[in-house]
């Protein structure tokens, strides 16, 4: 019996390392899962209806009326306002569970907080400062990276609030950004489409007949 169990020894390692290769295997196929998961999520027809009653909804709180500014100025302001409704309201169907969700909404409050506070430091000073550009070190370093670093780089910065995240974080928040993005992209057709069909359709009903 000692002999047998000479023969075929069944070490610690060799158990280690197939609990090892088990885990592995069972993380990758739950990524590929959750992968599975966002791409369905934000491909299917009850995610678009929600996506899109909530963006109209915010639509038309927004305050595009007439301004004292100049024309030219009117349609970049409200292309601006449309655009960070409909990020805002995307961040808010991702309820937070992706990075790239939370950076929008994040920004979002910390451009409000400097909008307050550049407007306290006007009415008491009655001017703003003029700040120089700075030339920034990572960018003059970058010319020297290799190729693939700076694609990951590039591709971080697509990304809201992957920046400065490993590879294989950017890879998964760029995966699932692209899918909430050409779902974005699918509802604000559709409304445009609708709007612009009410649109004719109204001026045809107000021509006077020949």
């Amino acid at each position: 019996m000692a002999s047998a169990l000479i023969s075929n020894p069944v070490t610690n390692s060799d158990r280690s390392r197939d609990s090892s290769k088990r885990r592995k295997k069972k993380r990758a196929q739950l990524k590929n899962h959750q992968e599975d998961q966002s791409h369905t999520k934000w491909k299917s027809q009850d995610q678009q209806q929600i996506y899109s009653s909530k963006l109209l909804q915010a639509l038309n709180q927004l305050s595009l009326g007439p301004s004292s500014s100049s024309a030219t100025n009117e349609v970049p302001r409200r292309g601006k306002a449309v655009r960070e409704a409909a990020d805002r309201v995307l961040a808010v169907a991702a309820k937070g569970r992706t990075r790239w969700s939370r950076a929008i909404l994040t920004n979002r409050l910390k451009l409000k907080f400097r909008k307050h506070k550049r407007q306290r430091v006007t009415a008491v000073t009655g001017s703003t400062r003029s700040k120089k550009p700075r030339v920034s070190v990572l960018r003059l370093k970058g010319k020297s990276l290799p190729a693939v670093q700076r694609k990951v780089k590039v591709l971080g910065r697509l990304v809201p609030g992957c920046r400065k995240q490993p590879f294989p974080v950017i890879l998964d928040e760029a995966t699932d950004y692209i899918a909430a993005l050409e779902m974005q992209v699918r509802v604000m057709s559709a409304i445009a489409d609708l709007l612009s069909g009410s649109s004719s359709g109204a001026g045809s009903s107000s021509a006077p007949p020949s």
